[in-house]
């Protein structure tokens, strides 16, 4: 088979029941690298048996399994997707086109709700705060931290980046914007997800993920 030009990392726990739409709808080129952060549910079988690439992270965390399968992965160009079924496959192109082209060095998905039921308002108010934070402290205009992004594989690890939990794409961005990387975004669907959030599904862990973004944007 030809080598893939990006590997999608999707960080996965306990997503049994999203896995196969989402591994199901890649676009031509793309292999998956699904990161398996502790799942109870046969979540590294199913995907396995799709044909994705399967790599443990025993260490807990988002950005612990995001970092995980960046590490993982060989293709020049890698992407970021949640496997919980809340973004379409299918629109990947629309964030790795611009770089595998070389036009951008870091894009991001912005997040387009479908409906009433996919982004609760309270996840969107305390998203749109984010990114006016972002913009104050890197002048990069986002309106979205959004889970599904891409860049080039070896100029992400030149990052260095530290943060194994919440704060992860965060922090790829400060940093990515610190080093002059060229930053944009392009419209996606948002749908509503499968099951409930492992981060921001309760107030304790949208508390935890504020904390972990408040920290990043502190160093």
């Amino acid at each position: 088979m030809p080598a893939a030009e990006v590997d999608l990392i999707l960080p996965c726990l306990n997503e049994a029941a999203a896995l196969p739409w989402v591994l199901g709808r890649l676009p031509a080129g793309v292999r998956a690298v699904v990161v398996d952060n502790g799942s109870t549910d046969g979540s590294p079988d199913i995907a396995a048996r799709l044909g994705a690439t399967v790599v443990d992270c025993d260490v807990r965390g988002y950005g612990a399994a995001c970092h995980a399968g960046l590490q993982a992965a060989t293709a020049p160009v890698v992407a970021f997707l949640d496997a919980d079924a809340s973004l379409d496959p299918h629109q990947l192109v629309r964030v790795t086109a611009p770089v595998l082209a070389k036009r951008i060095d870091l894009m991001l998905g912005r997040r387009r709700p479908v409906s009433r039921d996919a982004w609760p308002w309270h996840l969107r108010l305390a998203n749109a705060e984010l990114s006016r934070r972002i913009r104050r402290r890197t002048g990069v205009r986002l309106h979205d931290l959004g889970p599904m992004r891409a860049a080039r594989r070896e100029a992400l690890l030149g990052l260095a980046l530290v943060d194994r939990r919440s704060g992860y794409p965060l922090e790829t961005v400060v940093r990515a914007a610190d080093a002059g990387w060229r930053i944009a975004e392009v419209d996606v669907d948002y749908l509503p997800r499968s099951g409930r959030s492992k981060v921001t599904g309760t107030p304790l862990g949208a508390a935890r993920a504020v904390v972990d973004m408040t920290k990043v944007l502190g160093r």
